[in-house]
């Protein structure tokens, strides 16, 4: 298949994804995409990465040939004139207060045409806090539908001049936002969950060869479980590994794209799993998230957000880091290896290969920030790779 064949095919997968075309980097696919704008909002969708990634570059590597497969991309972005920007910037304290806001979270210098996930990289967690701050600083209120059309900087100034109460600009304290009471009630399924370790257990001893290491290390009181993402069956081997004393007290993170669907929303339901959706109602998201720490129990999350394509670590997301500090709880840094060879992306039957799992010592939270504890993870698993 050539390049233009894989262009194609890809667009008729991807509604999201306007142009796109293929070149080849250090002899690896590479895809360097233009996103379909005016699709994405009359979807909603705030995550534009997330969704080009599952529903274009992974979707069509479900089902193109190894030497065919997309392993790396790049979203892009129509170029713009900054210092036409800077020359034209209001001067009001809203659009001072928002753009500080906005360089606080993201570390990066808005303009007026700067898109905020392409542009200044604000992701899920930096929603919901720029949710807040609209919410407390100007009164205005808004929600995923709202915000994902006007995710460019000045759209999103002009909304907030239009529909301002106040202008106060205020502190956004996470623990106060997670600290939320919620009146959603976890559903506990001891008795599934063993029999899913008993079977599933001796099962990836037999076909995987599966060697565990380090599960003294995993406390008996509340912890957050941080595991590399090679594959789909990762969430799996965490589940059969964990001794049952510790799984039927734990949760699982996982995203309603991938475990929302008909054939594994029954293994999620029944399987203390907290479904999450990146585009719809994040701020609920995050505090649901935070359950089952709030009640003592353990919370397995996959750090990187998403399976790596190349067997690379991904970059390290750091609401696990968040959830820690703010608990005080340890976490558990986690190496899977050989699920990437065993169920590589693109197959639904997994392979014969070894697979070991390796459970690090814990890390304590102290008083890190929540970016140095992000690091300290990540280098604690590359240093045992």
């Amino acid at each position: 298949m050539g390049f233009k064949n894989i262009e194609q095919k890809v667009l008729s997968l991807c509604p999201y994804i306007k142009e796109i075309y293929i070149e080849k980097k250090d002899g690896k696919l590479f895809a360097n995409i233009v996103p379909n704008f005016e699709t994405l909002k009359a979807a909603n969708i705030i995550n534009i990465e997330s969704e080009i990634r599952w529903y274009g570059v992974e979707l069509y590597n479900l089902q193109a040939k190894k030497s065919q497969k997309i392993l790396g991309y790049k979203i892009l972005k129509d170029p713009q004139n900054k210092l036409e920007d800077k020359e034209n910037e209001p001067n009001d304290e809203i659009y001072k207060s928002l753009k500080s806001f906005l360089y606080k979270i993201s570390q990066k210098e808005a303009t007026l045409n700067s898109h905020l996930e392409l542009d200044l990289g604000l992701d899920s967690l930096d929603y919901v806090e720029l949710f807040v701050f609209l919410e407390l600083s100007y009164g205005v209120v808004i929600d995923e539908k709202i915000f994902s059309n006007i995710m460019v900087f000045k759209d999103l100034y002009n909304y907030i001049k239009t529909h301002k109460t106040f202008v106060k600009p205020s502190r956004v304290q996470w623990r106060d936002i997670l600290d939320q009471k919620k009146d959603d009630t976890l559903i506990f399924s001891p008795i599934i969950m063993f029999i899913y370790k008993t079977l599933l257990y001796p099962l990836f001893r037999l076909y995987f060869r599966l060697e565990v290491k380090g599960r003294k290390n995993i406390p008996k009181t509340s912890c957050i479980i941080a595991p590399t993402h090679q594959s789909m069956l990762d969430g799996f081997l965490i589940e059969s590994t964990l001794p049952y004393s510790i799984l039927k007290n734990t949760f699982f993170l996982a995203f309603t794209q991938v475990f929302g669907t008909k054939l594994l929303y029954p293994i999620a339901t029944h399987g203390q799993t907290i479904l999450i959706d990146a585009n719809i109602d994040l701020k609920d998201t995050m505090q649901r998230t935070a359950t089952p720490l709030k009640m003592g129990k353990n919370l397995v999350i996959f750090p990187e957000g998403a399976r790596t394509r190349d067997r690379k670590l991904l970059e390290f997301r750091p609401f696990f880091a968040m959830l820690s500090s703010i608990h005080n709880i340890p976490i558990v840094p986690v190496i899977i290896d050989g699920s990437f060879e065993a169920l590589p992306s693109g197959k639904l039957f997994p392979r014969p290969k070894k697979i070991k799992l390796h459970y690090l010592e814990p890390i304590y939270p102290q008083d890190m920030s929540y970016d140095e504890l992000t690091e300290l993870v990540r280098a604690s698993i590359e240093k045992n790779l």
